[in-house]
């Protein structure tokens, strides 16, 4: 007989099988234990409307609602400093632009008559055009309080346009009677001094403005560079025109081909100004604040 001791140290196997462990419940569909968690709460927006307002830089409406208060874009690029810092720099460069291509119209225009200069003459009215442009860019920013005006941006954009578009009308009329005529220029060393003043001045000039306009957003200031632009690239045109003719007698008319493109060109440019222009006067009428 078999002591109870050994009885009661029997191996598993003689006691029969082994019952089969009962199976956990699964876990409820959706939940997730704490360290299995793929929720970051820190890059959860701590307010729901971050997540619903749009991004500037996404949604490029930034200028626009600038534009809805009456405001250029300058007023949150530049500190107020800063701003009235550039106003004083558009001011100095527009005085010596009217200075300078005051005089240089006045010597255009004696090119002209002298020496039957369809390009002198158009780049004589557009001198003339260049200080209409820069008075009304001095009008724009005489103001101190109004350098972030829209509304007064674009009214200078506007009156902008309609000198541009005078201006294109006399020019392409002088040169096409200039080419139906068969007028000849005559070429001299006053023709070409004037000529390569023009370019250089005019050119400095654009690039000066073309500065200016991009950090003050000021579409005024950029139109005013365009018409220096043009200007330079008339003078030069002389340049060329009368060089040309003097070597080949035959290309009379490149002198006169220049001024009706540079019309042309003068023409389309302000007429899309007033098709951006005139649009916006009438959004931002109602903010006036600045005058």
């Amino acid at each position: 007989v078999a002591p109870a001791s050994a009885a009661g140290r029997a191996s598993p196997a003689a006691c029969g099988p082994a019952p089969h462990s009962r199976p956990r419940a699964p876990p409820l569909r959706g939940s997730c234990p704490p360290f299995l968690s793929t929720r970051n709460p820190a890059r959860e927006p701590q307010h729901p409307e971050e997540e619903r307002q749009p991004r500037i830089s996404e949604s490029g409406q930034f200028s626009d609602g600038l534009e809805d208060r009456g405001l250029l874009e300058s007023s949150t690029r530049l500190k107020p400093h800063e701003a009235q810092n550039y106003r004083k720099k558009a001011l100095w460069v527009s005085w010596f632009s009217i200075i300078v291509t005051l005089a240089l119209a006045v010597a255009a225009f004696t090119v002209s008559v002298m020496r039957y200069s369809a390009s002198a003459f158009g780049f004589a009215f557009d001198a003339i055009l260049d200080v209409l442009s820069s008075a009304i860019v001095l009008w724009r920013y005489s103001n101190a309080a109004a350098v972030h005006s829209a509304h007064r941006e674009y009214i200078a954009c506007v009156i902008l346009g309609v000198i541009f578009l005078l201006s294109s009308i006399c020019i392409v009329v002088k040169a096409i009677h200039d080419l139906s005529t068969r007028l000849l220029p005559e070429v001299d060393d006053f023709l070409f001094s004037v000529s390569i003043l023009s370019g250089i001045l005019c050119s400095i000039l654009a690039v000066l403005k073309f500065m200016l306009g991009k950090v003050l957003t000021s579409r005024a200031l950029i139109t005013d560079g365009f018409n220096s632009l043009v200007g330079g690239v008339m003078g030069f045109s002389i340049l060329l025109s009368a060089e040309v003719f003097k070597h080949n007698a035959s290309v009379w008319y490149l002198d006169g081909s220049i001024g009706v493109l540079i019309g042309l060109t003068i023409f389309a440019y302000g007429v899309k100004l007033l098709i951006d222009m005139v649009p916006r006067v009438r959004q931002t009428r109602h903010y006036e604040m600045f005058e």
